[in-house]
């Protein structure tokens, strides 16, 4: 995690102080990063954010992978590992591990087993700490994360375009990256920030995505009971996808909200996620629906064409996302993804049955099973076979 040993949940305890100071004080942290933004007021006035890129979607999409494949075009720029604990300051932040570190570290397997190797200049979803520390009724039980296009936050849009512009000078890019599992639910309040943003959305077959999340809960949890530095480090991330500090995104249907919330409390992981999986995505196919504007900054991007029609499917996406490519870029990209998919190993207490059930009427807005029910308002990134 913050701490790359060999093991990947370890957390030093200066960064676990670290990680509480701006837990606790998010105030103090963001007076802080104005005060930086002041310092640096000549250098960011000639930066300008163009079309910033957002990958938001349930965790165990895919979302990470495409993150590093777009991460790793020489225009864009993301938040990294190391930005963490103080996101807030991230020039003062980056200055101080420049000096502090003595050699570059190795790369390891992150903490979710799945094969990805990270160091701590990989890029990561960390902006969250953002959204967390300037509107605390996020992540709450019970209350709407819905942001929408009328929502005016003055205090944070200020911050969060100069929190941007400071990326954008200190890593030399010119376009923010970011992957952010709950920007789902505030795409319209970005696109009002930024009408020219760009999303990228994956999704995965209900079955493997749910069997996928449900690991990861196991894994996770178990760890988080062994190591309360874990658990702390995820929850100030902002990360609550699985684990001890599990909380379901809430999508302003405060019904399916609580059917989520009462089958986790009763022990049905798997159910709890089967609805999670099709709230989220009703409320992305519903969003698309209403929402012209959105629909065309948005491109749902299935996993399983991704790593099954990697070539034509990343040309799209880079299209969409309108930045340049070359075919050994595409090529590099699209071994990488054929190596990533396959059959996953099923996990105990998932019933097939159950899961396809209750994700059906989502799961065919997006053409699951079979493509026979795509609609092309929503722009999903698959064909026929």
């Amino acid at each position: 995690m913050s701490d790359k040993t060999q093991d990947p949940f370890a957390v030093a305890g200066w960064i676990d102080r670290l990680g509480a100071s701006v837990e606790h004080h998010p105030g103090l942290w963001q007076r802080l990063g104005n005060l930086e933004t002041s310092m640096l007021d000549e250098q960011l006035e000639r930066i300008a954010i163009e079309a910033p890129i957002y990958v938001c979607g349930l965790a165990r999409s895919g979302s990470t992978i495409l993150l590093e494949i777009l991460a790793g075009q020489a225009d864009t720029v993301s938040h990294a590992y190391r930005d963490f604990p103080l996101v807030y300051t991230p020039v003062f932040w980056n200055r101080f591990l420049d000096r502090a570190q003595s050699r570059p570290a190795a790369a390891v397997e992150r903490a979710h087993g799945d094969g990805i190797e990270v160091t701590p200049d990989s890029p990561e979803a960390v902006e969250e700490v953002l959204w967390t520390g300037f509107f605390p009724h996020l992540h709450r039980p019970g209350v709407s994360d819905v942001l929408t296009a009328v929502h005016e936050a003055p205090a944070f849009e200020r911050f969060y375009r100069e929190h941007l512009r400071k990326l954008l000078w200190l890593r030399g890019g010119r376009r923010y990256l970011a992957k952010g599992n709950y920007n789902t639910t505030r795409m319209d309040f970005l696109l009002r920030l930024f009408p020219d943003a760009r999303f990228i959305v994956p999704i995965r077959e209900p079955v493997a995505h749910v069997a996928s999340l449900l690991r990861q809960h196991r894994r996770f949890s178990e760890r988080h009971r062994e190591d309360p530095r874990a658990r702390r480090y995820m929850r100030r991330l902002g990360h609550f996808e699985f684990g001890l500090d599990r909380r379901a995104v809430h999508t302003g249907d405060e019904r399916a909200a609580e059917r989520i919330r009462e089958a986790w409390a009763a022990g049905r992981d798997a159910e709890g996620y089967a609805r999670s999986w099709s709230d989220v995505y009703r409320y992305v196919a519903d969003r698309l629906d209403a929402s012209p504007s959105l629909r065309e900054a948005v491109l749902v991007v299935r996993h399983e064409v991704l790593c099954t029609r990697p070539e034509e499917t990343l040309r799209r996406i880079f299209e969409h996302c309108r930045l340049p490519y070359d075919d050994a870029l595409i090529a590099r990209a699209s071994a990488r993804l054929r190596r990533q998919f396959g059959s996953p190993p099923a996990a105990e207490g998932v019933d097939r049955d159950e899961v396809l059930r209750l994700t059906a009427e989502t799961a065919a807005r997006f053409g699951y099973p079979g493509d026979a029910g795509i609609r092309e308002p929503l722009r999903i990134e698959a064909v026929t076979a």
